[in-house]
């Protein structure tokens, strides 16, 4: 899936999902290194713990970010 982000400085999420597990999440722009790692953290869990973990979370004084982001984007994916 590729989920086009809102309100952070990443501009697309692209990620696999087989069932409700997660895979190759990839970010297009944003901090490199903190996004790949967020990548290999997700990487084979359930979509919707991922989703549990990550939504709500901001950056500095945005009230959205990167992490908060994918949890939307997955979100999205599952209802598809």
């Amino acid at each position: 899936m590729r989920y086009k982000t809102k309100g952070t400085c990443s501009q697309l999420i692209e990620f696999d999902l087989d069932g409700s597990t997660v895979h190759n999440v990839r970010f297009t722009g944003g901090c490199n290194g903190n996004l790949k790692g967020i990548g290999k953290l997700v990487e084979g869990m359930d979509a919707h713990e991922v989703i549990d973990k990550l939504e709500g979370t901001t950056c500095g004084f945005k009230n959205t970010s990167c992490p908060d982001q994918l949890a939307k984007a997955l979100k999205v994916a599952l209802n598809e």
